[in-house]
């Protein structure tokens, strides 16, 4: 983890972008104590096609081509 000094406001900018590209955490220090953790969120990385998401979700199902509910159950169509 890198520590950075009281230039954080100067290179805020910077220090995200080399947190992004790097996805490694940075340490803000203020008179040499660490006051707080730069870091990179967990999924920032590439974004997930929603094609396939749900893929092995269903494992088994008995009757495809049957109504998923009893229509009787609904209450809007009475």
């Amino acid at each position: 983890m890198k520590k950075i000094a009281t230039a954080f406001k100067a290179e805020c900018l910077r220090l995200i972008r080399q947190v992004v590209r790097k996805r490694e955490p940075v340490t803000i220090t203020r008179r040499s104590h660490p006051v707080a953790v730069l870091s990179p969120l967990p999924d920032a990385g590439k974004p997930r096609s929603i094609i396939g998401a749900m893929q092995g979700s269903v494992l088994f199902y008995e009757a495809p081509f049957e109504p998923a509910t009893d229509p009787a159950d609904w209450t809007t169509s009475r």
